[in-house]
């Protein structure tokens, strides 16, 4: 894995968590290492276990010169749609930088500038550089922390196993007992027959 695209330092990886689930908000992340850092164990998130997802946050937040976790709610996922609430979040994270980086790099294929900062966009992007991997990690830790805890509320949906993806556990309990204040209300699994079903 590399650790970085370019030579302009600093250079801050981006990612984003939740896209496709059906509840909560969209989690990004933001990472800027230390020019001679690198990490073994850091890669694309979802090649990894939720153990050592979790024991590599802690080593990235200790480790990163500066990072950032940020996110847009379900209600502005379906005011912007979540392209826009994605990138939003994105752009969020990486104001919590300090420094603020010299150079973007994206994971995906869509972004829109931030500042004026000049940025690449990286298809597989996780699991090719060292920064946009940990930002992967972070915002998938930080994002499932928050379903979790959010399950303890709405237990019907069991957000604590499916993370708020549209599983069969999950679209069958949006049937029984409709939909919650923390779903994305423009998604089609979150409508039955067409049409939105609240909880009571």
């Amino acid at each position: 894995m590399d650790k970085f695209f370019q030579d302009l330092y600093p250079e801050a990886g981006c990612d984003e968590a939740g896209r496709g689930c059906l509840a909560g908000p969209v989690f990004a992340a933001a990472v800027i290492f230390p020019p001679d850092y690198f990490n073994d164990k850091i890669n694309d998130s979802k090649q990894l276990s939720e153990k050592k997802r979790f024991a590599l946050r802690e080593e990235i937040i200790r480790d990163a010169i500066t990072y950032g976790v940020a996110s847009c709610s379900n209600i502005e996922i379906d005011k912007i749609n979540i392209l826009n609430a994605s990138i939003l979040a994105m752009h969020r994270a990486l104001e919590m930088l300090n420094p603020q980086p010299k150079f973007i790099i994206v994971d995906g294929n869509k972004f829109k500038p931030y500042q004026t900062i000049p940025y690449k966009t990286v298809v597989k992007g996780d699991s090719l550089y060292l920064s946009i991997a940990a930002a992967s990690i972070l915002a998938k830790t930080f994002r499932d922390e928050w379903i979790t805890n959010a399950s303890k509320e709405y237990p019907c949906y069991n957000w604590q196993k499916n993370k708020g993806y549209p599983t069969k556990d999950h679209r069958l309990a949006i049937r029984q007992y409709g939909v919650c204040p923390l779903h994305r209300l423009t998604y089609g699994p979150c409508q039955i027959d067409g049409e939105l079903k609240f909880g009571e």
